[in-house]
């Protein structure tokens, strides 16, 4: 929806759809979102084409009719929300999503997925292509991120929803959990953790739908009731709260954005490594 160069959805192999020309596999829909994920429930109905298409995710409540439609027709519609957090900075409050995430995930049979990093994104692409009757929404950041994988691997660990990502010792009683771009944070958290002799495991989530159809065993592995749970997203802490029980927290923002480099943002809203190992110590204390 006019943002091409920002989402990164039109590739090399891209051709434009004209007015005088239908031999193509791209469509400039302009500033519409809600008439492209119109169109695309329509291709997805009638040709039998899987439709991608993109936006920013602050507008994807333009969107939400017909990504709602999308799912109570199951169809396999692909939805690219870039720039998913306060990450995206100077653009400030009106561009920066903070409720965005927890409202698609209250949707019925949608997929909402939130990688860390290239190759989490590989992997739940690999899960939305393959998801016949649930349409998929990825949520994609701005910035830069580093490996959390630096080598795929041959099981899709994100196809199951939740997964660990290291672990510091299997005694371990702090569990942190993350989706995105604050898979990083928990992980820095870890480092700073295991210096003062604390022990954790850190868990990412890049979807909640999936994880939470998994096998008791499997979320009871993952999510040791008996360990303190510390949840972490750049956003809304709705949909983080059914995970932590009664002696866990979950960390995120419950206000609207500002506008400064992203950096600036995410220490105003106390979503840094230290933060989080302050609030380990508390309330582990």
């Amino acid at each position: 929806a006019d943002l091409s160069g920002s989402n990164n959805t039109k590739t090399k192999n891209s051709k434009v759809i004209s007015a005088k020309n239908f031999d193509g596999n791209y469509i400039h829909y302009g500033v519409r979102e809600h008439g492209m994920a119109s169109a695309m429930n329509g291709l997805a109905l009638y040709s039998g084409l899987i439709p991608y298409g993109g936006t920013f995710l602050i507008f994807s409540d333009y969107c939400k009719p017909s990504v709602r439609l999308s799912a109570l027709m199951g169809l396999k519609v692909i939805y690219i929300f870039s720039h998913d957090s306060i990450g995206l900075g100077e653009d400030g409050p009106t561009h920066q999503p903070i409720e965005q995430l927890a409202g698609l995930r209250a949707i019925p049979n949608l997929n909402v997925f939130r990688p860390a990093d290239i190759n989490e994104t590989l992997e739940c692409w690999e899960v939305a292509l393959k998801s016949d009757k649930t349409p998929s929404a990825m949520a994609l950041s701005r910035q830069k991120l580093p490996y959390i994988n630096p080598v795929l691997s041959k099981e899709n660990k994100c196809a199951l929803g939740a997964y660990q990502v290291n672990i510091t010792s299997h005694a371990s009683k702090v569990t942190l959990v993350a989706s995105g771009s604050e898979v990083e944070l928990a992980l820095d958290a870890q480092k700073k953790l295991k210096i003062i002799n604390i022990d954790s495991k850190v868990v990412s989530m890049p979807c909640q739908e999936l994880f939470d159809n998994q096998p008791e065993k499997y979320k009871k592995e993952i999510l040791d009731p008996e360990s303190t749970i510390i949840t972490i997203e750049a956003g809304c802490t709705s949909s983080w709260e059914k995970y932590v029980g009664k002696k866990g927290a979950v960390l995120g923002i419950k206000s609207f954005g500002e506008s400064a480099p992203y950096k600036e943002v995410y220490s105003k809203f106390d979503l840094t490594s230290d933060n989080i190992v302050a609030l380990v110590q508390k309330i582990i204390k």
